[in-house]
């Protein structure tokens, strides 16, 4: 057991976000906070100016005195390891809810809190475990947080880790801060996957955070996400987004990029108690790790988003028979995307790639993509090759380049005549029957094929 207060601050938001940002902004949410209090025998250890109960009893009454009578909130307390003497049994199952939820609940945890005698253990993962069951579940538009305060580690072999991810798996997010004194970085790092590890050195720390965490719960906090070209103007827009949790990686908020009347970003509302990373789903995509809000006001979030639009087309080609391009980045292998000829797509700014599959396959590289910049790639018609080969049998289509043989396709050894359409360019078709047990019955052709045009090649003689 350590001597020095460690406070869990962990806020679960259920519903704190609808899922589209315009219902967001229709209705004021209720705020639910769930404060868990630490009632184990360490607390009557003595930090600084009294015990540590009587020195947290104390902020903490006087920081939730700012909570009367404030509209849309519901209060209730849970406290842990106050019902049984760890000096006579452990009893790990020591948590309760001693006030449950409503309206003007303050009064009513200030007197419980100080008919409180700390005596038992500390069942932290327990205690994490069933606040998440606290809240009523009748609220759709809830921003539930807890506030868990206590002066050690779990003494009864649970872990908060497992909790958290236990927890996020029900839609239940975990977004904690950790606050601790004089405690090293080592011990630190084992919090990771609960929440953001912070230091507190006395009592008017203590103090401080109870009041920034207070604010954070109840100000109104607003973003807007600014998507830049390459000027630096947050003027690219209409592209899908996702905000998820940093620690669990669930998603607490997905819409598409929208400027609002007056041409800015639209604004959207996320809780400051999180961390969250993003993903915005341009082509490639960009995502930014680590965003931390700032509570009460009304935050910036930028990322670098310029896009220019490929216009691929085909001329006079059947719209049905249209083949698609493989996209990616310049010198890379990754696809990016596919894109049908005839379409037009939006890429970030820079150099690609492209794989079209044509017959045969056609290579454009270093395709310039520009800021709000249309790059069109025309080519020309197929022609439709017609090969009549009078019997089944084994044989290829290659492309004629100067000096340079280069295989176009199999044909099909069980099918009879076959039709191709292929680029306009010089071919050679090698053919031998299946009856024809001999390599010198193998016939070729040489033919050339313009844009637009039909030809047949008898290949059975």
């Amino acid at each position: 057991m350590i001597d020095k207060i460690l406070i869990y601050i962990v806020l679960f938001f259920g519903f704190f976000i609808e899922s589209r940002a315009g219902r967001a902004q229709q209705n004021e949410p209720v705020t639910r906070i769930l404060f868990i209090y630490d009632g184990s025998n360490s607390m009557n250890k003595q930090w600084q100016s009294g015990s540590k109960h009587s020195v947290a009893l104390d902020l903490i009454s006087r920081s939730i005195d700012s909570l009367r009578d404030v509209p849309n909130l519901e209060l209730a307390l849970r406290v842990y390891g106050h019902q049984y003497d760890y000096r006579k049994k452990q009893v790990c199952e020591d948590s309760k809810l001693e006030v449950t939820f409503g309206n003007n609940r303050v009064e009513a945890i200030q007197k419980k809190l100080r008919n409180i005698k700390p005596k038992g253990t500390t069942p932290i993962a327990l205690s994490l475990e069933k606040a998440g069951y606290d809240f009523p579940d009748n609220c759709d538009n809830c921003r539930n947080i807890i506030i868990l305060i206590t002066d050690g580690i779990e003494e009864c072999g649970g872990d908060p880790c497992a909790v958290s991810r236990s927890l996020s798996k029900k839609g239940v997010t975990l977004k904690p801060f950790i606050i601790g004194i004089g405690l090293d970085e080592n011990f630190a790092e084992t919090f990771k996957c609960v929440g953001t590890y912070f230091d507190a050195s006395n009592e008017k720390v203590f103090a401080n955070v109870m009041g920034i965490v207070i604010s954070q719960a109840m100000n109104s906090t607003t973003m807007q996400l600014n998507l830049l070209d390459a000027a630096g103007e947050p003027a690219e827009t209409n592209v899908p987004f996702f905000f998820l949790d940093h620690f669990s990686g669930m998603e607490v908020n997905s819409a598409i990029h929208t400027l609002n009347g007056a041409g800015n970003p639209d604004t959207l509302f996320l809780d400051p108690g999180g961390r969250y990373d993003l993903k915005t789903f341009t082509v490639p995509q960009v995502e930014k790790d680590s965003i931390v809000l700032a509570p009460g006001r009304h935050n910036v979030v930028a990322i670098q988003a310029g896009r220019g639009t490929l216009d691929l087309k085909r001329s006079g080609a059947i719209r049905s028979q249209q083949p698609a391009a493989i996209v990616r980045k310049h010198g890379e292998m990754k696809t990016l995307n596919v894109q049908s000829l005839g379409t037009t797509h939006k890429y970030l700014n820079g150099f690609y790639d492209l794989e079209i599959l044509t017959l045969p396959r056609t290579y454009l590289n270093k395709i310039d993509i520009k800021q709000s910049h249309t790059t069109t790639v025309e080519l020309p018609p197929p022609g439709l090759v017609t090969l009549v080969k009078g019997s089944q049998g084994y044989g290829s289509i290659f492309q004629l380049e100067g000096n340079e043989i280069n295989w176009v396709c199999h044909l099909n050894e069980n099918g009879g005549n076959e039709s191709f359409r292929l680029q306009p360019g010089r071919y050679k078709v090698v053919f031998r029957s299946r009856n024809a047990l001999q390599t010198k019955y193998s016939r070729e052709e040489e033919f050339s094929i313009k844009a637009g045009e039909s030809k047949v090649i008898n290949i059975s003689r």
